[in-house]
């Protein structure tokens, strides 16, 4: 079983609050001879779209003195779980959760945004104090 993140228990929490439902904690992935994991699975009923929408989370804290090695860390994870994840569950879209600091101090760079534009990367912003989901970038 994998280590949980620091912020696992409140991106949780965040989560039911945006009205999600806890499916998996964590979400096995399976495919061929290869079994990995990422943090969450969640599911909701979107009303406008009159469907479920499930989606895989994977979270990052960016703890360490350099947010680059932990985004070369997290984008490896994130297009790694994201190929098996469409093999095992071509429904389930995957997000990276980040940390409110984070994406005010890091991700607002015109280089990383120029990246995660670039690589159509989606993820999430929560604020750890207040255990709550503050920006969706799909």
């Amino acid at each position: 079983m994998p280590r949980l993140d620091t912020y696992h228990d409140l991106v949780r929490v965040a989560l039911v609050k945006d009205g999600w439902k806890i499916t998996h904690d964590p979400l096995t992935i399976e495919f061929e001879d290869l079994t990995i994991y990422a943090d969450l699975g969640a599911e909701k009923f979107i009303v406008a779209e009159k469907c479920e929408r499930k989606i895989a989370i994977e979270i990052k804290a960016f703890l360490s003195p350099s947010p680059v090695t932990e985004l070369e860390r997290a984008i490896g994870q994130y297009y790694l779980y994201s190929t098996f994840i469409a093999k095992q569950e071509p429904q389930r879209i995957l997000y990276l959760a980040i940390p409110e600091r984070i994406y005010y101090n890091f991700f607002q760079r015109p280089s990383i945004q120029l990246f995660i534009k670039e690589r159509e990367i989606i993820f999430f912003v929560f604020n750890p104090e207040r255990e709550e989901i503050v920006l969706w970038k799909d």
